[in-house]
């Protein structure tokens, strides 16, 4: 990593309770999240809008988020996120086909054709290609609601962030993929 985690002491009583969780759900404290609590305000921010989207009332199924966020992490070839993301897809999908399908995701013949207009919406979003096209915004509509597709924009938003983040700290993938 470009920069050191700090000792455990020195990160704020606050963001304690966060790594605990972690430690708990993964096994291990996540690096980004180390990164993240060097500037608190912005860890609690962060960590507040990544719970608000994977919240279980979402629009966007967990398995369809969880693609997207490893779609856009190899896109933007971050160790960490494609290492997080591809055992999260594998556990809320139940196998590991759809992780190693990805990257011939439009001719592969397993994506739905609402997961395709999310990859694709994906891409252009990645590229930065705006205004997205009228063409793919109606192919969105026809898969999507409109509350779904702010969610989804957000998403892959968040997704961007987190793995531009992590790769120009080159945060290190942690082991979650096997």
């Amino acid at each position: 990593m470009r920069i050191p985690e700090k000792p455990w002491w020195q990160y704020r009583w606050y963001l304690r309770p966060f790594f605990w969780n972690q430690r708990r759900k993964y096994g291990q404290v996540l690096k980004s999240a180390l990164l993240w609590g060097r500037s608190p305000r912005v860890f609690l921010g962060v960590a507040s809008l990544y719970g608000a989207l994977e919240r279980k009332s979402s629009p966007l199924e967990p398995a369809l988020r969880s693609l997207l966020s490893l779609h856009v992490a190899q896109l933007n070839a971050c160790r960490f996120c494609v290492d997080m993301n591809s055992a999260l897809l594998e556990a809320r999908a139940g196998s590991s086909s759809r992780s190693e399908a990805l990257p011939r995701w439009r001719d592969s013949g397993v994506f739905s054709e609402r997961e395709q207009a999310a990859l694709g919406y994906a891409e252009v979003m990645s590229r930065g290609e705006f205004p997205v096209s009228e063409q793919l915004t109606r192919r969105l509509h026809g898969c999507f609601e409109d509350d779904a597709i702010v969610e989804l924009t957000a998403l892959i938003a968040f997704q961007l962030l987190s793995s531009r983040f992590n790769s120009a700290l080159e945060v290190p993938s942690q082991g979650f993929s096997g």
